[in-house]
């Protein structure tokens, strides 16, 4: 008897929002899509933008130790080569000889298709990485990958970044970049995907200082998530064993989040001691290593990485943001988004479209717009307004009615307690920058 496909309520909901207000569409949509392949709209690409904005000045702009890489996503060949991927970099698939499904073997119980019952063929390796060519000619020699991973273009550059920015260890690389997985099993939306982007950071430390640094940055990352406001009770730690180590890795944590199908990892943090330098030296010849003044010491320095993806990172405060509730009667669907990453920041109403109140609330509109991503709204009853707003996981709602025109005031509406102030109109940057710079939503608005 087939098994009987799962259906979660929560991501059904939550897709059908990103389509509803622009946040993320399928690609490729009008010839039917491409699998696992997503395109951010206007909120969307907003949203992630701040995510990797606010990862970018974490972990560069307010820290003296870390530098910035943008590398190009195709490299040498002998790179991955030498990373192992091109030997390594596989997972084992299944096919369903009756339903012709794919699926990873070491994701699935017994020896039957999950989604048929059918008979699975035995398993075969499987390597992820995509393949083309460089060049006219589409020869063996011409073969290029498109990059699984952002890392190893921070360790082929460790010295062209160490020499002209005169760091010293224990300093570190940051990168923000698309990465490219051939997953056998993509999917629950962008969670897992074939083209990502992923924000990753090596950290160079002396060998005896591994343990050090490594509990360091796993205290970094998680606070992290907690400033985007992710509430913490939806996260926890999870400790790879022997077992679940890479080959390159002597210890590895990673940080989940309680999604609606289940805990799934957000970010790993990993003690890769010298294996990569390590490589990168004996298959160049190039020398990696480095010397300490202070230490009078020559060594290939440990690298301790923290990895995430902006695409899973975006997911989580999608996910974590999404609330449903009554009010009046009313179903109101908001997303509680902090407004630190929200893609909106204010919006700007009138109240009616007559009597002064649109040139004015365009003259506010353009004002704020100069510091803050606002929205100008005029269309339908104030109410749908509030309703759009709330579900773009916009902050603050700004609207021009009649007092306005005695005294100078407009109403400011918070988003979560629903609450309106009466605050006049030049103060309004101050007030919107003020709270935007104070305001952490969290656990305790959620």
């Amino acid at each position: 008897m087939a098994k009987k496909i799962a259906v979660d309520p929560l991501m059904d909901k939550l897709v059908s929002l990103c389509k509803r207000r622009g946040f993320v569409f399928q690609s490729s949509e009008i010839y039917g899509g491409l699998g696992s392949c997503w395109d951010y709209g206007p909120l969307g690409v907003e949203l992630k933008n701040n995510i990797k904005r606010s990862w970018w000045e974490a972990m560069t702009h307010r820290r003296d130790d870390i530098e910035g890489l943008d590398a190009a996503i195709l490299m040498h060949p002998q790179v991955w080569i030498t990373s192992g991927h091109v030997e390594g970099f596989t997972d084992p698939l299944v096919d369903c000889k009756k339903c012709k499904h794919r699926f990873r073997a070491d994701q699935i119980d017994g020896k039957t298709c999950p989604d048929c019952g059918g008979e699975l063929t035995e398993p075969r390796m499987f390597n992820l990485m995509f393949k083309t060519f460089m060049g006219p000619v589409e020869e063996e020699s011409a073969v290029v990958y498109m990059r699984p991973e952002t890392a190893q273009g921070i360790y082929v550059n460790f010295l062209n970044v160490l020499q002209p920015s005169r760091q010293k260890v224990p300093f570190g690389i940051a990168q923000i970049g698309k990465a490219f997985r051939n997953e056998i099993t993509p999917g629950n939306f962008i969670f897992r995907t074939r083209e990502f982007e992923q924000m990753e950071m090596q950290f160079f430390v002396h060998p005896s200082e591994d343990q050090k640094w490594f509990d360091y940055w796993k205290e970094q990352r998680w606070n992290w998530y907690l400033e985007i406001g992710i509430r913490p009770e939806k996260l926890r730690w999870h400790e790879h064993e022997k077992a679940e180590l890479a080959h390159y890795a002597k210890a590895a944590y990673d940080i989940e989040y309680e999604f609606s199908f289940g805990w799934k990892e957000i970010e790993g943090i990993h003690n890769r001691t010298d294996f990569d330098l390590s490589r990168h030296t004996k298959a160049t010849g190039k020398d990696l290593s480095y010397f300490d003044q202070e230490r009078n010491e020559k060594y290939i320095p440990y690298i301790i990485e923290t990895s995430a993806g902006a695409d899973r990172s975006t997911l989580v405060t999608l996910v974590d943001a999404y609330a449903e509730e009554e009010v009046k009667g009313e179903n109101r669907v908001v997303l509680r988004l902090s407004p630190k990453i929200a893609p909106i920041k204010a919006a700007v109403f009138p109240l009616v479209k007559k009597d002064g109140m649109p040139e004015v609330a365009d003259k506010i509109y353009h004002e704020l717009k100069r510091h803050f991503k606002v929205f100008y709204d005029d269309g339908g009853a104030v109410g749908r307004r509030y309703r759009r707003m709330d579900e773009a996981g916009t902050p603050y709602c700004i609207t021009v009615d009649g007092q306005t025109l005695q005294d100078e005031t407009v109403t400011v509406r918070d988003r979560d307690t629903m609450e309106q102030t009466r605050n006049k109109i030049p103060e309004l940057v101050e007030l919107i920058g003020a709270r935007l710079k104070t305001q952490a939503v969290g656990a305790g608005v959620k």
